[in-house]
């Protein structure tokens, strides 16, 4: 039997470093605690911020006061982040594209959240932001640690504790 965590174990390291686009998708990179690719994280932050805005503007229109505060919050704040981002790849400081749309998983959380309205709405967009600020405050940590770009390594750095707000903020909308 403990043969067979090891060989998946090594399975699950060999397949993050031949392809870590697979891997950072997958969440095996996360759980070996593994930095994403330049071009992973760009990815994964561009369409995380394109998530965030779209499912906050909806909830500028459908959410209660708290929900409809914070959502002015995500927006500003995820704006700023798509503004600094954009000008790291725009100062050819980083050569990796952004993303110019939501994630399979983002587009389908986004259309459900459509469908919804009053408590179920507030509900399910404060578990969507604490889901993707979770996953945020992962993929900075790692980037920020061991990223491969110094650039964009030293961004993730400075990014990293308005993520951390952030998550703590979404997990606050629950009380």
């Amino acid at each position: 039997m403990k043969t067979i965590p090891a060989t998946l174990a090594l399975f699950l390291i060999s397949s993050a470093a031949f392809a870590q686009s697979t891997a950072e998708t997958t969440g095996v990179n996360s759980a070996l605690s593994i930095p994403p690719k330049t071009e992973d994280f760009v990815k994964e932050v561009s369409m995380s911020d394109i998530f965030e805005i779209e499912s906050s503007k909806l909830a500028l229109q459908k959410g209660n006061a708290a929900t409809k505060a914070f959502a002015q919050q995500m927006i500003d704040a995820h704006e700023k982040t798509t503004r600094e981002l954009k000008g790291l790849i725009d100062g050819g400081k980083v050569t990796a594209p952004a993303a110019t749309g939501m994630s399979d998983a983002q587009k389908k959380s986004f259309d459900e959240l459509k469908d919804l309205s009053g408590k179920e709405f507030d509900d399910a967009y404060q578990d969507d932001q604490e889901d993707a600020h979770e996953n945020a405050v992962d993929v900075f940590k790692r980037y920020a640690s061991e990223g491969e770009n110094a650039d964009l390594k030293a961004w993730a750095a400075k990014t990293l504790p308005a993520l951390e707000h952030h998550l703590k903020m979404a997990e606050d909308l629950d009380d």
